[in-house]
């Protein structure tokens, strides 16, 4: 059995998001840690995106499966909250295939604080029509992560994975 942190990593790459199922979470950048012991004890540690994350039980039961279709009998998930996530931690690819699911990728932090500071526009892209005219709808989406934005030019309403 191969138990090396790159056979690992290559397997946490296989289990996705269950409410983005384009994403894994490893896209998401919520494996903060693989940790190998001389026991073949795997831990994995995982940050969640916000602390009350509904998802969380649903990915830590698929990570724990994939591990154990893999030959990895005695795995452990842990939870960490510090640091807290945030979407920067989100790959380059991850956000390439949100826009492509038709979800507006989060922006980066730091240039959003600088906007809200100096009250300027968000400018979030359409994913369907790539439009910067867009309006916030409202701050909640179709989850506790993303708010629901509508396209000026196409009318299209879409989701915006928020930033944090």
């Amino acid at each position: 059995m191969n138990n090396n942190k790159e056979h690992i990593y290559s397997l946490l790459e296989q289990v996705c998001d269950p409410e983005i199922p384009v994403l894994t979470i490893l896209d998401l950048g919520i494996v903060r840690d693989v940790i190998c012991a001389d026991d073949q004890e795997i831990e994995i540690i995982i940050t969640p995106t916000y602390s009350g994350c509904p998802a969380m039980d649903a990915i830590a039961f698929d990570i724990k499966l994939k591990m154990l279709e893999n030959g990895f009998n005695k795995v452990k998930i842990t939870y960490t909250l510090n640091p807290a996530w945030t979407t920067d931690w989100m790959t380059e690819s991850g956000k390439s295939k949100l826009k492509s699911y038709g979800i507006a990728p989060p922006q980066n932090v730091s240039s959003r604080i600088n906007k809200i500071m100096f009250n300027e526009e968000q400018n979030i892209e359409c994913p369907l029509c790539h439009s910067i005219h867009t309006k916030l709808l409202s701050e909640f989406g179709s989850t506790a992560c993303k708010s629901l934005y509508q396209c000026n030019d196409c009318k299209e309403p879409f989701d915006y994975f928020k930033c944090h």
